[in-house]
């Protein structure tokens, strides 16, 4: 795997159980409390982490899932680290329910809240910059996902292809987001690397690929 941007190719690789990167990630939060786990998922765009972050709620009940790119609508790129942290991390933090509407829906228009319910067992917080260095205070545990350079590549041009962004949006999006990542390096305080492009046979459902030097 040939990774972007002066980010180190991660590996060994093995394959553990959705299951077991659970209890990996459980346990770097630490004992229970009577609040939410709040598991930050990072990487590049196209890396994995929006189907990655679906596959650990669907394995676990009682998880809810923020995209970042719904805190991020209508503002800048990677310019909503307050947005976050004051609507939705603060008060789940102190193990309040959230149904959080960043002023750019009410302003534009568009219905619905970004919700976090009452017995919420972990919130998943998934995105580009989700594992930033400035959120490391209120994040229990983070992923990165690393995914080869050529893959990403691949990956963004099917999005274009398919209209889901313009050739224009994306390099707007990677002038910003690429000296991001260089200087933020995510990927150095992560719990777990997962690879995102994984070379390794495995059931894509219920196992996934992991960089070695995750806890066993």
């Amino acid at each position: 795997m040939v990774p972007h941007d002066g980010e180190p190719a991660a590996g060994p690789w093995r394959v553990i159980s959705v299951a077991e990167l659970w209890r990996v990630l459980l346990d770097a939060a630490g004992p229970g409390t009577d609040r939410p786990a709040v598991v930050g998922v990072g990487g590049r765009s196209s890396s994995g982490k929006t189907t990655l972050a679906g596959r650990l709620a669907a394995e676990k009940s009682r998880v809810a899932v923020l995209h970042t790119d719904d805190i991020a609508w209508r503002q800048a790129v990677l310019d909503w680290y307050g947005l976050l942290v004051d609507g939705v991390l603060a008060p789940v933090r102190r193990g309040q329910p959230v149904a959080y509407r960043p002023s750019k829906w009410a302003e534009y228009g568009r219905s619905g809240a970004i919700e976090v319910p009452s017995g919420t067992a972990a919130l998943i917080v998934e995105g580009v910059g989700a594992t930033r260095r400035a959120l490391a205070p209120v994040l229990d545990a983070t992923i990165w996902v690393q995914a080869d350079a050529a893959v990403l590549e691949q990956r963004d041009e099917a999005r274009i292809a398919a209209g889901e962004t313009t050739a224009a949006d994306h390099r707007a999006w990677m002038a910003e987001e690429r000296p991001f990542q260089l200087d933020d390096r995510a990927w150095e305080r992560a719990t777990v690397i997962v690879a995102g492009s994984p070379e390794l046979p495995h059931e894509p459902t219920a196992e996934v690929v992991v960089a070695d030097g995750v806890p066993r």
